[in-house]
């Protein structure tokens, strides 16, 4: 969406929406920068108020029904991106106001029912929530309808349908409900704050609080007490396309990072740790994920036990460079919106101090005029290839391999990588029932693994070979050598 007729500003977001999927995303990023280039000057408290009209002016094209509304919407975003409600324990938030163009969910019966006679529909409905108007056409009773779809399967010309938000269809723990207004809510209780409702709703009515208020903190008032630390997940390498990755590197110091580390030599160090677990335990369920240890630990509390003492690799880096200093800062920043609730944790707090995502870190780039795609590469030779295929789904299980092989140890692994949260359901519930055969779980609940998180710039069939061709030109050729160099 155009957001100006101005010919300059015409070109500058459609050099800009080559950077992400949706332009939804690009409103979230437009947001996003204009809060950061206040902050770096000071001036955000003052100038808060005019964000949404520098982004939404006057004149303009609106996907909402007036600029007025677009622009209310626009300062519930602007709260997020300062760090969303504090009452709200729960990283992703609801934009009340901008969840309204969705029609109702459920059974509807559309125009293709043809006012039959034979009423199958009401035959087998056993809440009487169907009758007829004066030319048979069929209607639901939505204050009586129990959602059972059982008219749907009689309906000889498949007239009734069941309409199903993008939020909820997205949501595969069932987190999402509506309530009395027929807005989304989020139950917390079930939430793994995976991001896919924040990725999917075309109308940008979900978003996560963002922490990019504390990164330029960090930055801008850093002394000899302490460094900031950027830690990058392995999966930005299939991230910032239109630079090399080394470019975004050095960007990351012309933001004002002392040092970049690839999260990747964490993932190495838990595949060391993790391996040496499993060959001691013999059943074992991946840590890496905050998402799956989220999913197992409210819809399977008895498989709690057997999910890795290990620290995910974003905390075990974490952990690694606070030995040399506790006062550094440690900046995650991944794919993941999940890692956001992750670093909130009592075991994980001491060593990540925040965690932005790949939309935000582009935000942060433009909020100070960094062309990142300009500079000079600076190489990372952090990790070895294994902690780099973390990235994908089933990279986790490459690493727990070679770690068994690297202990010298002869025991017989058989792992079952599970490539979403409904695959991590699955294994869990053999698990449960006794009747899994494989003694390795690794759990991803985002599709494709981290390169399908919802904080991702791009989600592309490439990523996949992106990760491996940066996992293959590391100059590390074991899990071993990497750690301990």
């Amino acid at each position: 969406m155009l957001f100006t007729y101005d010919k300059v500003r015409i070109y500058h977001t459609r050099y800009n929406m080559r950077k992400f999927d949706t332009k939804v995303q690009h409103i979230k990023y437009r947001v996003l920068k204009e809060v950061a280039a206040l902050a770096w000057q000071d001036k955000l408290f003052e100038n808060i108020l005019d964000i949404p009209a520098t982004i939404i002016p006057g004149k303009t094209s609106t996907m909402r029904c007036c600029v007025y509304k677009e622009r209310a919407i626009l300062s519930e975003r602007v709260k997020i991106a300062m760090g969303g409600d504090k009452k709200n324990p729960n990283v992703i938030e609801i934009i009340q106001i901008a969840c309204d163009e969705c029609p109702d969910a459920g059974y509807v019966i559309t125009e293709t029912c043809r006012g039959c006679l034979a009423h199958r529909c009401a035959e087998v409905c056993k809440v009487g929530a169907i009758r007829f108007d004066a030319n048979h056409v069929a209607h639901i009773d939505k204050s009586k309808c129990v959602e059972c779809g059982l008219c749907a399967r009689v309906c000889p010309f498949a007239a009734i349908i069941n309409r199903v938000r993008p939020c909820q269809a997205a949501c595969k723990v069932k987190a999402i409900y509506f309530n009395e207004e027929n807005a989304a809510v989020i139950d917390d209780d079930k939430c793994i704050q995976c991001g896919a409702c924040v990725y999917q709703c075309p109308f940008g009515a979900i978003d996560d609080k963002s922490y990019i208020l504390e990164v330029i903190d960090f930055i801008k008032n850093k002394n000899d007490d302490y460094k900031v630390i950027a830690s990058i997940a392995p999966s930005i390498a299939s991230q910032f396309t239109y630079a090399k990755l080394g470019q975004v590197v050095t960007g990351l110091k012309e933001l004002g990072f002392d040092m970049v580390v690839e999260t990747a030599l964490g993932a190495d160090i838990v595949a060391d740790s993790e391996s040496e677990e499993l060959i001691e335990k013999g059943f074992l369920a991946s840590s890496c994920c905050p998402g799956f240890v989220s999913y197992v630990e409210k819809n399977f509390p008895e498989l709690v036990e057997h999910i890795s003492h290990n620290l995910s690799p974003m905390a075990a880096l974490g952990q690694r460079l606070k030995e040399k200093n506790p006062n550094d800062k440690v900046v995650f920043i991944g794919p993941c919106t999940a890692k956001k609730q992750e670093f909130l944790k009592e075991e994980v707090r001491p060593y990540i101090d925040t965690v932005i995502t790949f939309e935000e870190l582009q935000a942060l780039f433009d909020s100070k005029d960094i062309d990142i795609a300009s500079l000079e590469e600076t190489a990372l030779t952090d990790a070895s290839y294994y902690g780099r295929v973390f990235a994908r789904s089933g990279g986790l299980t490459e690493a727990m391999a070679q770690g068994i092989k690297e202990h010298n140890s002869d025991f017989d692994f058989k792992p079952l990588a599970c490539d979403g949260i409904e695959a991590c359901r699955i294994a869990l519930l053999k698990k449960k029932n006794r009747v899994l055969n494989e003694n390795f779980i690794e759990g991803m609940a985002c599709e494709g693994g981290c390169i399908g998180g919802a904080g991702c710039l791009t989600h592309t069939d490439r990523n996949k070979m992106i990760i491996d061709r940066y996992g293959r030109q590391s100059p590390h050729k074991t899990i071993t050598e990497a750690i301990n160099k």
